[in-house]
């Protein structure tokens, strides 16, 4: 059992982890935090876009704003 939970550490520490050991002895700063900035950037476009969706389907006047219009209400 031992050596499955050693199997599984090494999966994560020398494989899929591994590109984060480089980032992670980088001098500046925002190279090493791109992963956090893709994600950002990934985020927020994601986040207009649902908005722009919301948007579009309020004004259209699809969405049913009635008090049975969900059976949980």
């Amino acid at each position: 059992m031992k050596a499955f939970f050693e199997g599984i550490e090494d999966l994560f520490v020398n494989g899929l982890f591994w590109p984060y050991d480089f980032f992670r002895f980088m001098e500046n700063w925002w190279t090493s935090n791109l992963v956090n900035w893709t994600f950002a950037i990934i985020g927020a476009i994601a986040m207009i876009y649902w908005l722009r969706e919301l948007r579009k389907f309020d004004t259209s006047g699809e969405e049913d704003k009635s008090i049975t219009a969900h059976s949980y209400l």
